[in-house]
């Protein structure tokens, strides 16, 4: 089974480089199964029912998040109607939202995809950890096949959680610092890992967002406001190859496409 990954979409840039690219690479790949990140993709901050939907239409199987979910506040209704809107499990209980949903690939097999969120230089929450031994013990009730968004700043946390969830889990992808990393490997019980995906938006940019404002805070240490970037829009996500029966991957791939 083929499942791809893609970063964290970043404004209008970021939505036409999926647009105008998303159905070539899974034509081309033979992609069954679609996720991605979209926690920046109204504006570079936050999501809307609007936009989460042209996404969903655009042939996203699944949308993940993370910290920034909760900037646009109409999408606090968006997440308690829609399934394939995930949201960090590892907030308090009683956030909205859900953290998991088990769609069908294009061949019929189940996928379980689940959204946690780091603690280290991040909101205080609960832990991911521990968080995860419970829903990835209910998940694999379901299928065998389970992917972790694990939306976190720091590289140690990601890559302690990746041994800690090997063989238990297909993958773990990391997002939120939206530059891909070169340590995408298959653990050695079966679990693929990459530190962060990358982004989906401008690469002309600051992390995304427009070049002298991002500057202008770092050398004056006030506050700017942040625009997304439109230049040089790249899409940045990785394909897993898995085995659908143990749940374990074969082989990840790191997938970029410049511009559109």
């Amino acid at each position: 089974m083929k499942i791809l990954f893609i970063g964290d979409i970043v404004g209008r840039a970021g939505r036409a480089v999926l647009k105008h690219n998303l159905q070539i690479i899974k034509e081309k790949k033979q992609i069954d199964f679609t996720v991605a990140n979209v926690e920046n993709a109204a504006g570079g901050f936050g999501l809307t029912s609007k936009l989460g939907e042209e996404i969903l239409n655009l042939g996203v199987d699944v949308m993940t998040s993370g910290n920034h979910i909760w900037d646009k506040r109409e999408v606090y209704d968006y997440l308690a109607r829609q399934d394939r809107l995930l949201r960090p499990g590892n907030y308090p209980p009683g956030t909205p939202g859900r953290c998991h949903f088990v769609g069908e690939s294009r061949q019929g097999n189940l996928v379980g995809v689940l959204n946690l969120q780091g603690r280290v230089f991040m909101p205080t929450i609960d832990c991911p950890f521990r968080f995860a031994q419970q829903e990835i013990s209910k998940l694999r009730e379901t299928t065998q096949v389970i992917i972790i968004d694990f939306h976190a700043e720091a590289t140690s946390e990601k890559m302690a959680f990746g041994w800690f969830v090997d063989g238990s889990v297909s993958a773990v992808v990391g997002t939120h610092t939206h530059i891909p990393t070169a340590d995408a490997r298959v653990l050695p019980e079966g679990t693929a890992y990459i530190s962060d995906v990358g982004m989906t938006g401008s690469y002309e940019s600051v992390i995304g967002m427009q070049i002298d404002s991002s500057v202008s805070r770092f050398l004056t240490g006030l506050p700017s406001r942040f625009e997304p970037a439109t230049d040089f829009p790249r899409l940045c996500a990785v394909i897993l190859d898995v085995d659908e029966t143990t749940g374990l991957t074969r082989s990840i791939e790191p997938f970029v496409v410049d511009s559109y």
